[in-house]
């Protein structure tokens, strides 16, 4: 517990702000009187306030400019609207006096910084979705106010012990789906992965241990391995006159978590391999730079055998945020693969630094220009879509800016740059909104393929298109960069409009026949529609041919039709909903509300349903989503569609807690991947349901050469009964890989 001593705070700021100026570098006379004036203000203005913890609240402005300029290598006018960016939104001070104290600059990287209140704006069913329009409307202004937001955000996150569960979540949430790629997408490597360990810590706290610890345990094992390993090298470097510091490295929690979630590794094989930084001292001359990375690799890869297919050369093209370096994975000492990594002293410091650390190195070329270029987009992106609910503007922008993106080339080999996993029909609709309407394939490296195919990087893309060609539905599953699926809804629009106004000329024809008035209201009475929408539907149906004329002529003369059928829905038709063994599961809880405890305070009639994306089960760490007054919907989690929720929906946040002990079958996924032999099959089922007395919903099993891969669907009670079954799976002879599934649906069975 936090024990208040006024005459030690006092110390202790002042000790923070002595480190502030020992970790700023670059500092006039002039300089230092505003960031003086800056600290007396903020100090002044949150003397009566604490955080949580209890601490005075001013610690955290001082802390979030020393990230400022320490970690993100920032100037003398961020540092001052880093120490006083909660203060007009805290205190009594308004935005004007801020202005007229510390001038035009200031205040407006402020106002971006403050946050919106409730009322600011009403398209919005999401205030985080709204907080982050903001932010992001702030690119078309002044890039720091985001590089500042970020500071302020990682040190949110390194003091979370104080808050409530859900505040956590809910802010850990945000960092994984906005912040943590935002930061990526600045070139801030080393925040991006801090705020990613930081969120899977609230997320998964288990696992995060567990892998911490690990990495504790193994450090001094790394460390004589890498010494063996690097020793021949560094002779070698030595004798060619290349001055390079090697640093070994260690994955990060939350990259382990995703390699063994996502790409079936286990935690003894990413223990297994090792990570080496080579930084080579010299000069900022871009061509010699990329030279001396090029002899580094060639006398790398004298003494270790390169893997086929790791090398990447992202110094000739450098990644959207800036990032330039090699990378190939060798074959170590003892079996052992090594991951490494090539940069010169420039190179690092952008891929730590970032967007900022780019204007110490200003020189022009790919690298400036890729920056510049992701920029630009994001400004017509944002400037497009101000007419767009804070929802889908912040899908848009996740999609085609914050998610890794691909370097395609066209005929004429100009680079195309799109979201991954981007389609023909992205890239045809990035090129001319009449290339993706009239698409019907491509050709990709001279080879001929779908619109659905995707990209990757590096393919050259011819377009094949006709005139005959129309836009479809479907295409919207294809693709996936906002201005291809705008376009296509677009066009879509168009050609139903075309087709309601056909509808439209054969009901007045109709209605000629029958001497009545095809007015909009006599069609709303005749046919008991509700409103213009209706209406359209039921043109549209007409003009496609849907419903004949025939039905609509016996309709007017009082006699039953298919169309009456055809009519009565005419709102749109629900989908098919949870299959027949997860309703089974609601009706389960349903008639079992002790299975799962909420606040007491919650509506008796509420529906609690379990969601299908993660299907999660007693034992799970688990949260309710208020999704609508009648429905919570329980997750995981960590589940990635909760994250999606969470990150904008933080006030429906219901803490949620299982109640251990009852006897009910709730489904989940293991897959399992074995050296194939007989009796494997056998042996598996045995465990399941003979051991465990468990029931199975399916079982697939694939055979490839000496390798089989299958995926089990079944009931378990919890995760302590999973958990038990999956260590005596792995016990069985030849099985190499035993594991839960997490999102089911979306997972190919068989991977």
């Amino acid at each position: 517990m936090y024990v208040i001593d006024e005459a030690q705070e006092k110390k202790e700021i002042l000790r923070r702000y002595r480190s502030l100026l020992s970790a700023w570098k670059v500092k006039s006379e002039k300089d230092k009187r505003l960031v003086r004036k800056a600290f007396h203000f903020a100090v002044e203005a949150h003397k009566d306030m604490r955080r949580k913890s209890g601490e005075p609240y001013v610690y955290h402005p001082l802390e979030v400019a020393r990230i400022c300029v320490q970690e993100i290598g920032l100037g003398t006018t961020s540092i001052v609207s880093a120490l006083l960016h909660d203060v007009v939104e805290d205190t009594d001070y308004t935005l004007k006096d801020i202005e007229v104290m510390f001038g035009e600059k200031v205040a407006r990287i402020i106002d971006g910084l403050t946050k919106m209140s409730a009322f600011v704006n009403t398209r919005s069913h999401s205030l985080q979705a709204e907080n982050f329009m903001k932010i992001l409307l702030t690119l078309s202004s002044d890039v720091r106010v985001i590089l500042i937001k970020l500071a302020d955000r990682l040190h949110n996150m390194r003091t979370l012990d104080f808050l409530k569960d859900e505040k956590r979540l809910k802010i850990a949430s945000e960092t994984k789906y906005f912040f943590a790629p935002l930061a990526h997408r600045m070139g801030l490597f080393t925040i991006k992965t801090e705020m990613e360990d930081l969120a899977l810590k609230q997320m998964e706290p288990e696992f995060y241990y567990l892998v911490e610890n690990k990495i504790r345990e193994t450090e001094q094992e790394r460390n004589r391995y890498f010494t063996k390993f690097i020793y021949p090298v560094k002779k070698d470097l030595l004798r060619n006159n290349l001055h390079c510091s090697v640093k070994p490295r260690v994955h990060s929690v939350h990259s382990i978590w995703d390699k063994t979630h996502n790409k079936e590794a286990s935690l003894e094989e990413i223990f297994d391999s090792y990570v080496v930084r080579f930084v080579i001292d010299t000069p900022h001359d871009p061509e010699k730079e990329k030279l001396e990375c090029w002899r580094v690799y060639s006398i790398l890869t004298k003494h270790y055998t390169p893997k086929a297919g790791t090398l990447r050369d992202w110094i000739s093209v450098p990644k959207t945020n800036g990032y330039q370096a090699l990378h190939i994975t060798v074959m170590g000492i003892n079996g052992k693969w090594v991951e490494i990594q090539i940069y010169t002293a420039r190179m690092e410091d952008i891929a730590e630094k970032g967007y900022a650390a780019m204007y110490k190195y200003r020189q022009g070329g790919k690298l400036e220009n890729a920056v510049e270029e992701w920029i630009r987009k994001a400004k017509d992106l944002l400037e497009g879509k101000l007419d767009s609910s804070a929802e889908e503007l912040l899908d848009d922008f996740r999609c085609d800016l914050l998610n890794e993106q691909i370097v395609v080339f066209t005929p004429k080999g100009e680079e195309v740059r799109l979201p991954a996993g981007a389609c023909i029909l992205d890239f045809a609709y990035s090129i001319h909104s009449d290339l993706g309407n009239q698409c019907i394939g491509a050709k990709i490296n001279h080879q001929l393929a779908q619109i659905g195919q995707k990209l990757k990087n590096g393919d050259q893309v011819e377009v094949l298109r006709s005139v005959k060609q129309r836009p479809k539905t479907e295409w919207l599953e294809y693709t996936v960069s906002s201005r291809a699926k705008a376009q296509i809804r677009e066009a879509l629009k168009m050609e139903k409009q075309d087709v309601v106004r056909q509808g439209r000329e054969i009901l007045e024809l109709i209605f000629a026949e029958a001497q009545l008035e095809p007015s909009q209201g006599q069609i709303q009475a005749l046919f008991k529609l509700k409103g213009p929408e209706q209406v359209n539907e039921l043109l549209f149906q007409i003009g496609s041919g849907t419903v004949g004329q025939d039905d609509i002529k016996a309709l007017l003369k009082g006699k039953e039709s298919l169309f009456d059928f055809l009519l009565r829905p005419l709102a749109r038709i629900r989908g098919n909903g949870h299959n027949a063994i997860m309703r089974q599961i609601y009706k389960t809880l349903k008639t079992n509300p002790s299975t799962l405890l909420l606040p007491e305070s919650m509506d008796e009639q509420v529906e609690n349903r379990i969601a299908s994306c993660c299907h999660p089960i007693p034992g799970d760490d688990v949260i309710g989503l208020h999704i609508n007054q009648q429905s919570i919907e329980i997750h995981r989690t960590n589940c990635p569609e909760a994250v999606d929720f969470m990150s904008k929906f933080g006030d429906r946040i219901i803490k949620a807690k299982w109640k251990v002990g009852k006897d009910i079958g709730f489904l989940t996924g293991i897959r399992i991947n074995a050296v194939e032999r007989k009796g494997l099959v056998s042996d598996i089922t045995r465990i399941i349901s003979d051991d465990f007395n468990l029931n199975m919903r399916s079982f697939l099993m694939e055979v490839s050469g000496d390798i089989s891969k299958g995926l089990i669907m079944v009931y378990v009670h919890d995760s302590k009964n999973l958990n038990e079954l999956i260590d005596r799976l792995r016990k069985i002879q030849g099985v190499i890989l035993a594991k839960r599934v997490s999102q089911i649906e979306n997972t190919n069975p068989l991977g």
